[in-house]
């Protein structure tokens, strides 16, 4: 069965001193275009969670985002007392050799300083990690329930369409007979305004009659778009990610419908066209939905 390229999932992990969400939504594209938000504390891990998407999403326009809800700060400020010692001490030794008069805050001036502040992340453990991977694997399954369902709702449109093509093709043959004598007349019609009847080599009009009826002859493109849908039909049922073929086989019907619609030379059959190229371009439209 199908899916569609439009999905949505969430999870949520409650871990013993945060809180982690992570929320996948999609849209249609061509190729994978993955767009990626991910607290600075994960980020170390980013590429491990991209590849994992990109084995399991396959195509689309997606966002992927994780939040982070945490009792404690991700990031520790460490103030070095040896870095702090050795500033007064320098500065203290300018400040007398140069005879500097008043007292001077060095201590404001020393915590400015580079290296007296240092900000430190703690290490990421592997445990925690893994709890938040299940929390991402998580959204990743509801996020491929999600889109199945959308391509069972999908799937069910792109049959009626097609369904219908079907039903106007299986109208075209009994408008073919009535079609051939008009053609046949209309000739006859055209030659008796032009030739003498007692000119007109009758065996010659014939011969040229099956040669031109030949041409308008529309079996092999039903029989063509006769397989194009049961194709259609087979691939919806049995491929996953068949997106991309779905729209090449409705090309193929596009092409037998197009000659047909050339061949036709009959008011009805040309309406029957039409309504086969009016569900043709809904199926186009909706083909685009499919990964």
């Amino acid at each position: 069965m199908i899916l569609s390229m439009t999905g949505y999932g969430k999870a949520v992990k409650e871990l013993p001193n945060k809180k982690v969400t992570v929320e996948i939504k999609s849209l249609n594209s061509k190729q994978l275009d993955l767009a990626m938000r991910v607290p600075g504390f994960y980020r170390e891990k980013e590429l491990d969670i991209r590849s994992f998407l990109a084995g399991r999403i396959g195509r689309g326009k997606v966002d992927f985002a994780m939040f982070c809800e945490t009792q404690q700060a991700e990031r520790v400020a460490r103030i070095d007392p040896d870095a702090v010692r050795q500033y007064y001490q320098q500065l203290s030794a300018i400040k007398e050799q140069n005879a500097m008069p008043g007292d001077t805050d060095f201590m404001r001036i020393i915590m400015s300083l580079p290296d007296v502040v240092k900000v430190e992340q703690p290490e990421l453990d592997e445990n925690e990690w893994e709890q938040v991977m299940d929390c991402v694997r998580e959204a990743v399954d509801n996020f491929i329930s999600f889109r199945e369902q959308e391509g069972k709702a999908l799937a069910a449109d792109l049959l009626s369409h097609v369904d219908l093509i079907e039903k106007y093709s299986f109208e075209v043959p009994q408008y073919e007979k009535e079609r051939i004598e008009k053609i046949r007349a209309r000739i006859q019609s055209n030659l008796d305004e032009i030739i003498a009847k007692d000119k007109v080599d009758n065996n010659r009009l014939e011969q040229e009659l099956i040669y031109y009826i030949e041409k308008l002859d529309i079996n092999e493109e039903k029989v063509r778009l006769a397989n194009h849908i049961k194709y259609f039909r087979e691939t919806l049922a049995n491929d996953a990610d068949a997106g991309k073929k779905l729209g090449f086989i409705a090309q193929e019907m596009g092409r037998e419908i197009n000659t047909l619609g050339s061949k036709a030379n009959q008011a009805e059959m040309q309406r029957l066209v039409v309504r086969m190229k009016d569900e043709l371009e809904k199926i186009k439209e909706q083909v685009l939905n499919v990964l």
